[in-house]
């Protein structure tokens, strides 16, 4: 089983198509182009094998995140924004 991440023409970024099964990685790269870009919407794909994937649980989301909750300058919610710039 292989997971693949697609970056199509306009973004900058991979993001998850889909899974395939294939016996390497030669035949999911290939199985991956002719499944999830058909209409020519990709310039890069990744194929990574789906055991070497490592997840968090949506069950410990609480605990796996709070450290974050301490740490008010990663979001700056408390600058004023200067009425003359408009995109920040």
């Amino acid at each position: 089983m292989w997971e693949v991440f697609v970056r199509s023409r306009r973004g900058l970024a991979h993001t998850h198509a889909g899974s395939l099964h294939a016996p390497d990685a030669a035949m999911a790269l290939r199985n991956a182009r002719d499944l999830y870009t058909r209409r020519s919407e990709g310039v890069s794909i990744w194929v990574v094998p789906s055991a070497q994937v490592t997840a968090s649980s949506p069950d410990e989301k609480d605990t796996f995140f709070e450290p974050a909750g301490d740490k008010p300058y990663r979001h700056p919610t408390f600058y004023e924004i200067p009425d003359g710039v408009h995109h920040l």
